[in-house]
Parts: C-alpha cells; sequence; structure tokens
C-alpha cells in the first residue's frame, strides 16, 4: 500500500516513502545506506513514548544497533541551548562523516536534527522519519533545516537535504486530533497555492482522511509532497517558485511571534490556515481574485474546524501595526520590503512586493475588529 515519490535533486536525490507500517519495517530501507550498522536517533520524549521501541526494532530486525536522544517536546526545543546539547551528544558518540543521524518526530526535532546534521563535521547524512501530518506533508520534505531565534523564526539554519524519508501513515493515528487537524494546514496550501483540482478533492474527501482513512491519509501525504518535491527541485534554495510554498506564512510567522511560539495558543499549521485565509482576503481586496474566493477557503477549513479567523486565537493580541513591525522580522524580507504570496484564485499564486500597506492594515484591522 506505500507510495514513492523521488526528489530528483542531482548529486542529492532521496526517495519518500509514504505508507503504513514504515517505522517496523524501517531497517530495510535505511540499511543500504549504512557503511556501518548503526545510527543516533534524536527524538522527542512524547514521540519516544509512543514509537521509539517500534522502531528501533525495525533498525534491530535488519541487524542495525542504535543510540538515541531524546528532547524536550515544543517549539522552544528548536533553540541554540538544544542545538548545541545535540551536536554536542552527536560527538560523545563518535558519529562520524559517513555515518546516518535520524532525526524520528515532528517539524520541530526534523528542523533542528537537520540542521546539526548540516555542521556536525560540516555535513553528515540524514533521515527524516516525520511522526505529525505537518512534517510528513511540507518540513521533513525539501532540506531547509534550522532554529529559531528571539527575533524571529527559522532566522538560523541550512539547506541540507535527507538521504530518505520514512512517512509512516499509521503513525498518524496517534496524533491528538487538534496536531492533525493543525498539520492540515499545510496540506490546504497546496491546493491553494497550485492545484485547484487537489483543493476540490480535499472539499469532497479531507473529512475521511481526517477520521482515520488510510487510503485517503495516503493521497494526501502523497499529493503534498509531490507538489513540494516538484517545487523544491525546480529552486532548491528559494531563490524564485519555492517562496510560493510560503503562503500563508507572512501573517503565520507574525502571529507565532506575537503570541510567543506558544502552542498551546497557536500551533504552527493553524498559522499558516489562518494565514492562507488572510491571504486570499488580502488578494479579494486587491482585486486580484474573485470575492468568493477567500469565503470558499474559510468556508474548507471551518468544515474541517481548523482554526481560520484571528478570532479563534486565545489571549492578547498586538494591532495591525503591531502585527506589521512583526512582520518585518520574517526572513524572506527583501531590502525592507514585505514579501506577500498572494493569489489570482484558488490554485493560482505568485509571489510579490507590491502590496501597499494600507491594504494589509485594513485586512488586519477588521480581522482584529471582528475578535470583538
Amino acid at each position: 500500500m506505500s507510495e514513492i515519490v523521488h526528489v530528483g535533486l542531482a548529486g542529492r536525490a532521496y526517495d519518500i516513502h509514504i505508507g503504513p507500517g514504515l517505522l517496523a519495517r524501517a531497517g530495510e530501507r535505511i540499511g543500504p545506506l549504512l557503511r556501518r550498522p548503526r545510527v543516533a536517533i534524536i527524538t522527542d520524549e512524547t514521540v519516544a513514548a509512543l514509537h521509539l521501541k517500534t522502531f528501533q526494532t525495525g533498525l534491530e530486525n535488519s541487524g542495525i544497533s542504535s543510540v538515541a536522544l531524546c528532547l524536550p517536546p515544543g517549539e522552544a526545543t528548536k533553540s541554540w541551548p538544544h542545538f548545541e546539547r545535540t551536536v554536542e551528544w552527536l560527538l560523545e558518540q563518535k558519529v562520524e562523516r559517513n555515518d546516518v543521524v535520524v532525526a524520528l518526530g515532528g517539524g520541530v526535532i526534523g528542523d533542528l536534527v537537520g540542521f546539526a546534521a548540516a555542521v556536525l563535521r560540516r555535513g553528515v547524512r540524514f533521515v527524516q522519519v516525520p511522526t505529525s501530518l505537518l512534517a510528513q506533508v511540507d518540513s521533513s520534505v525539501g532540506g531547509k533545516t534550522g532554529i529559531n531565534a528571539p527575533q524571529g523564526k527559522n532566522l538560523i539554519g541550512a539547506f541540507h537535504q535527507p538521504s530518505l524519508v520514512l512517512a509512516d501513515t499509521d503513525v498518524l493515528d496517534s496524533l491528538p486530533e487538534r496536531d492533525f487537524l493543525a498539520g492540515y494546514g499545510e496540506v490546504v496550501k497546496y491546493g491553494l497555492l497550485g492545484d485547484s483540482e487537489f483543493f476540490q478533492w480535499l472539499e469532497e474527501n479531507a473529512s475521511r482522511a481526517a477520521g482515520g482513512d488510510m487510503a485517503a491519509r495516503i493521497h494526501v501525504v502523497k499529493r503534498s509532497v509531490e507538489m513540494k518535491a516538484e517545487i523544491v527541485m525546480h529552486d532548491e534554495t528559494e531563490q524564485g517558485d519555492r517562496a510560493l510554498l510560503n503562503l500563508g506564512h507572512t501573517f503565520c510567522h507574525a502571529l507565532e511571534a506575537a503570541t510567543q511560539y506558544n502552542g498551546a495558543r497557536l500551533l504552527h499549521g493553524e498559522g499558516v490556515a489562518v494565514g492562507c485565509a488572510l491571504a486570499f482576503e488580502l488578494s479579494a481586496r486587491l482585486g486580484l481574485c474573485a470575492q468568493e474566493d477567500p469565503s470558499r477557503v474559510r468556508a474548507h477549513l471551518r468544515d474541517m474546524k481548523v482554526k481560520v479567523d484571528l478570532s479563534d486565537i486565545q489571549g492578547e493580541l498586538p494591532d495591525s501595526d503591531g502585527l506589521i513591525t512583526l512582520m518585518g522580522q520574517d526572513k524572506k524580507v527583501v531590502d525592507g520590503a514585505l514579501h506577500f504570496v498572494l493569489a489570482r484564485g484558488i490554485g493560482d499564486a505568485f509571489v510579490t512586493s507590491d502590496v501597499p500597506a494600507e491594504v494589509v492594515r485594513a485586512v488586519l484591522d477588521d480581522a482584529l475588529a471582528a475578535r470583538g
């Protein structure tokens, strides 16, 4: 039942395996990469309790031994202290340049471990084993790695492609509903930025995926990573088309900073969903897309019980000027100009810096006023 998506980067090509039962057969996939039968695994405490034993047993069945480091769960782990701890632990384990490091976890672990692998001995190979929907459809693919700074998200990092991605769709059963739905924010993004037929399929079938239908889940992950892989192959280091993958993220990153990266208030994928809704509202205000497009986006996100509006975010938020200031910290700012991904319609996104600040402010003012 598993599927394979190939990322055909010259000299750095790799496969993404998608389907159930991949943790238990991990050794079969990882074994061919190894010079010696040993890997170092970094995970978090939540994922370790659920999946580490299954994964290590899957390695042992192919004669591969492993050591594991468990970090605290949560966005705060994507920081200098945990990065330093990870790199020093890998050195203590005598990880060599020909060895393989494994990131077993969600986007936080994948980003942190990928960055550690990028700098350790000037670059060691690593394998992504994403355990959240968000990581399976987005962050585990494409080689973006990094940590957060006090000034903003993902401002410190490197492009470092994995050697293999194992997206075991069985592990999605262990996600709390909120985490699954947060990941769905990134899934919707793919339909909105470049595939209107996929968005229509989601409108008709995404509730089955959320309900546990395995075939629907595999399709959701496969189509998402196909789209990401295609964009990454054209633009690995985000000089052009890859910026389309940031649909909703300029708003999202400002909202995450405004909520102090507190997952209890806002998860990344929830911020992406809210950001996509705001990006379509901004596009409609600028006369780029039909007025009904933002309504359709919001209606689908509502149907899926995903956060849509600023009123869905608990606690205080800055005013519109405060949010625009936070957008200015985004790493996609060029010569001081904010870059937005806007849309001419569902499935037709483009990147621009030519957005009047007063229109952005008006969109945010209205969204904040709706919070009451």
